[in-house]
């Protein structure tokens, strides 16, 4: 059930989208919003550090301005926010913290059901091509299920689940399952990755996936692929079943990908063209 959701702010072109995504999810489980925008006063003021005694002045200055600065695009996001969610007539609230964006938006996910946030988060409204936050380290500190989303919205209706039987690609298809943020109608796939002469593995980890989707009312199409490249195999594998939403898990270091937080899913966030549904 998702009663709570929280929209992470920023003045990339992804925003409007990420709300509307949780706009579309707050409609159809009577959730409410929260749109969170941040004044990245760490990034402030590693900035305007540096010089010697007779500089101060003017980094304290330049400090107080940036500071300005960034409270006056919070303003007009959560504004913006407030605005997109009541034409939808959803019921929502805005804040703005100052801080680190990392522990400010860690600390709040402890209290929602789902973050939905663009995939390249520039957070330092002062300096907007400047990304000083990463989605890797978002899910190494946040709780929770999260939806990164692309700049194009697109009606999610058909799911593609890649699946490697591991305990972290089981919590996104649970979280999946139990959450429904698309509803119960929705096409499924899922895709399982594997090795040579490891067929038999394959089809009995999908097997088990299958029937826990079956045992919740509903179905799926499984598929076994062998390769040596699992990141082009799931990607080539939601072109090709035109999927709208692709889950997976983080954390893994299995046969699927070796999602460590580090190059593989950088290439993932990079290059997969739908939104991704993060068991974490």
């Amino acid at each position: 059930m998702i009663k709570r959701i929280l929209v992470v702010l920023d003045a990339d072109g992804d925003t409007p989208v990420a709300t509307r995504y949780a706009i579309d999810i707050a409609r159809r489980h009577g959730a409410e919003l929260t749109g969170l925008a941040l004044v990245d006063t760490a990034s402030i003021e590693a900035s305007t550090r540096g010089g010697g005694i007779g500089s101060m002045y003017l980094a304290e200055t330049l400090k107080d301005e940036l500071t300005k600065e960034a409270r006056a695009v919070a303003h007009k996001l959560t504004n913006s926010f407030r605005e997109s969610a009541g034409e939808a007539g959803v019921v929502a609230r805005a804040q703005t913290d100052e801080g680190t964006p990392l522990h400010r938006i860690a600390e709040d996910t402890k209290y929602h059901d789902l973050m939905v946030l663009g995939k390249v988060p520039h957070l330092f409204y002062s300096h907007p091509n400047q990304q000083t936050l990463t989605i890797q380290a978002l899910l190494k500190e946040t709780v929770g299920t999260t939806l990164v989303v692309t700049e194009r919205y697109t009606p999610v209706r058909r799911v593609l689940i890649a699946y490697d039987d591991s305990a972290q690609s089981a919590l996104a298809l649970r979280t999946l399952v139990h959450l429904r943020p698309f509803g119960s109608d929705n096409t499924i796939d899922i895709v399982n990755v594997h090795k040579r002469n490891r067929s038999a593995e394959s089809g009995h980890a999908l097997e088990k996936a299958h029937s826990y989707l079956r045992a919740h009312g509903m179905e799926a199409n499984a598929v076994s692929i062998q390769s040596d490249n699992p990141f082009d195999a799931i990607v080539e594998s939601a072109t090709q079943y035109g999927a709208d939403l692709l889950v997976l898990g983080v954390h893994v270091v299995a046969p699927l990908m070796k999602l460590t937080f580090g190059s593989t899913t950088a290439s993932f966030l990079d290059s997969v063209p739908v939104p991704l549904w993060l068991g974490n």
